[in-house]
């Protein structure tokens, strides 16, 4: 198992690789804050896991692993969203090392898109070769139900900006990154054989993306499913652009939390969200264990 050495050698490496800084993202902050991971645990995953609102409780699975509060380490952006415990948990599942985000952050938090997908960013520097994201979203398509899982094949970026904005690092990635299978084929297949080995039923779905944190009104709602997406909700999208832009094979899962504005004349709360990710996650468990234990059965390729 690939190894960290020790910080100093980290800081070394790092500052060869980001040498032209491009705003918090400079050398000295970014060696800086994956020596402070690595003064913590000797892992080096390479599968990184983003968890969403509600699913915390996925990170129970990691083996050996090492939790590291969010506010311990340097310039990693703190979550105030409820249902996100704040927390970066590495260890191993089905023998793969991984790094957990317990929470993520969200542009609605205050946050700039650079802030967002720092996390994406310090895994590709750390060796991550593979992402998968999960969420939260609104039942766009109407044959959705709450409490369905659907796996995201692709994706519409209407939250206004995009984390690529501004100054490129050529070392990270090219200035114009093709985005024509930003969803890998590869691990959409594996989730959709998880699932059907398990007995889970998996959907498979267009993600929209809005800034937030107001919730869509049904006419900009309407106006989704018209663009074809089938779910909608205010994350995964800047970090799945970034995982490709750093050449990570990337995949998501949405729980669909609720039914959409205007597809019923229910108003949206935060509780219901939270109330269906804690019946969805034992669920997700066995398809995030399962999608890593194929992982480990083609050693690797990851």
């Amino acid at each position: 198992m690939t190894v960290f050495t020790h910080a100093q050698d980290l800081i070394k490496t790092l500052k060869e690789v980001t040498e032209e800084g491009i705003g918090m993202l400079n050398a000295e902050k970014t060696a800086e804050t994956l020596a402070a991971i690595g003064r913590r645990t000797t892992l080096r995953p390479k599968i990184g896991i983003i968890l969403g609102s509600g699913l915390g409780g996925v990170v129970e699975m990691i083996e050996n692993s090492v939790a590291i509060p969010y506010d311990e380490i340097p310039y990693w952006p703190r979550t105030t969203a409820i249902g996100h415990a704040g927390r970066l948990v590495i260890g191993t599942i089905e023998g793969v090392p991984v790094v957990a985000m317990q929470g993520r952050v969200h542009f609605y938090e205050g946050y700039t898109m650079e802030e967002i997908t720092f996390p994406v960013r310090i895994f590709g520097e750390m060796g991550v070769g593979g992402l998968i994201a999960t969420n939260a979203a609104g039942g766009v398509n109407l044959s959705y139900t709450p409490g369905d899982l659907v796996v995201i094949k692709d994706h519409i970026n209407f939250m206004g900006t995009n984390p690529l904005i501004g100054s490129n690092n050529d070392k990270w990635g090219p200035r114009f990154p093709d985005m024509t299978y930003a969803y890998d084929q590869e691990y959409i297949r594996a989730l959709m054989e998880v699932g059907e080995e398990e007995g889970v039923r998996l959907r498979n779905g267009v993600y929209i993306a809005f800034s937030g944190p107001s919730y869509e009104t049904p006419a900009e709602i309407r106006m989704s499913r018209t663009l074809g997406a089938d779910l909608v909700g205010m994350s995964t999208v800047p970090e799945i652009i970034v995982a490709n832009h750093m050449g990570m094979r990337a995949a998501a899962i949405s729980c669909v939390s609720n039914y959409a504005a205007g597809v019923t004349a229910q108003k949206l709360h935060h509780q219901e969200v939270l109330d269906a990710m804690n019946d969805a996650a034992g669920r997700v468990i066995v398809i995030i264990r399962g999608f890593l234990r194929k992982i480990a059965q083609n050693a690797g390729h990851y």
